[in-house]
């Protein structure tokens, strides 16, 4: 008697699949998102990614929804296709994640060092503050 495999698989939700899953979790609408990012986020936008018409929005658009919603902005980068993952890479390519030091070939430990900087800095960032 041969065994029967599970034939179901486990599906990786898109990024906007996972973004409206995490609003209707917090119990948000589109509309209370846009307020509650002083419409850094518009609803519509938002409603366009949710539907995966909008795919690979800006990492500003991002980090606003990761500090909304209180969830991990770098996944949110990897589900938008931003990141590479430093096995993905070829030996030669150190700095897929922060492009602006890439003349500087950044070492794993380095760049992940800069990610938690900036992940800092932004976080320092008060809404409404212009530099």
């Amino acid at each position: 008697m041969l065994a029967r495999t599970d034939e179901r698989s486990t599906v990786k939700p898109t990024l906007g699949q996972y973004l409206a899953s995490i609003r209707t979790d917090r119990k948000m609408t589109l509309r209370e998102v846009e307020e509650a990012t002083s419409k850094q986020v518009s609803n519509a936008y938002l409603s366009q990614i949710e539907n995966d018409k909008i795919q690979k929005p800006s990492p500003n658009i991002l980090h606003a929804l990761a500090e909304l919603y209180a969830i991990n902005f770098e996944k949110l980068m990897d589900m938008a296709g931003y990141l590479t993952s430093p096995t993905a890479r070829a030996d030669t390519e150190r700095h897929g994640r922060i492009a602006t030091f890439a003349e500087h070939n950044l070492t794993a430990e380095e760049e992940a060092e800069m990610m938690q900087f900036l992940q800092f800095m932004r976080s320092r960032k008060r809404p409404g503050d212009k530099t």
